[in-house]
């Protein structure tokens, strides 16, 4: 009996010493190890061949170079205008008129703006532009909010019907809708008033401004909502205390929209207005134009330029305040 033993301890100190058994290796800690395979490189169950990876890793940056380069085309694209604009505001007549026009100005000058002001009362028609602009996109965020809540929060086929038609809407232009626009403002003798283009500027941004903040109520979770009513919060403060902060960057990014669209329009603010002291700055451009249709572009080009930069430093100003109250919005408990 003793030997017996003794022979299958030396058998089993054998086997664990020499750590193989007929289907493999066993590492110190007992797990076994498949020859067949991993260290053998079985077909099917062994690493992607080299040259696939390789392939894969090739494609992904020739993918990716091609967006970047397509995103650099679009920038270009989109920046050419504005860099042209500039070049242009600051070139004398002599470089206006040359036949072989330049980039940058060869003898940069102010003369334009000059000019620009002293032809055509560009602070009056700034002031009407930010005056409307700035009423019209406040009034249009808040009578959007409360109704694009409601649309957000309560679906049913009436507010899936809102939403369509104010869809819809935004394709109707404005040709189409300019002649009874007027004859409702002249029966409320609201033509020629900066309160009338206001008016019509808020018709005009509600349906966007409503689309806009829609989206932006629905993309916040109404379990946020429903946590603040099991702790005891009211409608008014659950709406105060934990929609608003997250609604905040919406409501932004809206008013900014709403104000630049106002503040480029020109088509109801040429129709509507008449009194030069009352008209905007779009169509205060158009008096740079003479009676045959040759633009004193000097003038015109630094005009252009001086309506163009309000908007562009108010999104410089905002858009990182969006973008910080947004991931801030993303990552509230």
């Amino acid at each position: 009996m003793s030997g017996t033993h003794d022979s299958g301890s030396a058998d089993t100190g054998g086997t664990e010493s020499s750590g193989t058994d007929g289907y493999g290796t066993k590492d110190g800690d007992g797990t076994k190890k498949d020859l067949g395979t991993k260290d053998l490189g079985a077909p099917g169950r062994g690493k992607a061949p080299r040259g696939a990876g390789r392939a894969g890793t090739a494609r992904r940056t020739a993918t990716r170079t091609g967006q970047y380069a397509a995103l650099l085309g679009y920038l270009v694209f989109l920046a050419f205008p504005f860099l042209w604009l500039i070049s242009t505001a600051f070139k004398p007549p002599r470089e206006l008129g040359s036949m072989h026009p330049t980039w940058i100005p060869e003898a940069p000058t102010l003369e334009n703006f000059h000019r620009a002001f002293a032809q055509q009362p560009l602070p009056a028609a700034a002031g009407n532009s930010l005056l409307a602009a700035a009423v019209s996109a406040l009034i249009a965020i808040v009578l959007a909010t409360p109704m694009a809540y409601v649309l957000g929060r309560y679906r049913n086929r009436l507010s899936r019907a809102a939403t369509g038609w104010v869809v819809i809407s935004q394709a109707f232009p404005l040709v189409l809708v300019i002649i009874p626009l007027f004859l409702i403002l002249k029966g409320l003798h609201l033509v020629d008033s900066r309160i009338g283009l206001i008016m019509v500027y808020v018709v005009w941004s509600l349906p966007f401004a409503l689309w806009m903040l829609t989206g932006y109520v629905r993309s916040i979770p109404p379990e946020l909502e429903e946590a603040a009513a099991v702790d005891g919060a009211g409608r008014l403060r659950t709406l105060v205390s934990v929609t608003a902060p997250l609604l905040a960057p919406g409501i932004v990014a809206t008013a900014l929209f709403s104000f630049i669209t106002a503040w480029n329009e020109f088509f109801f603010a040429l129709v509507l207005l008449k009194s030069p002291e009352k008209q905007t700055l779009p169509v205060v451009l158009t008096h740079f134009l003479g009676a045959e249709g040759v633009a004193d572009l000097g003038p015109l080009a630094a005009a252009a330029l001086l309506a163009t930069l309000p908007s562009l430093l108010l999104f410089a100003v905002i858009q990182r305040r969006i973008t910080g109250g947004m991931l801030a919005g993303a990552v509230k408990s």
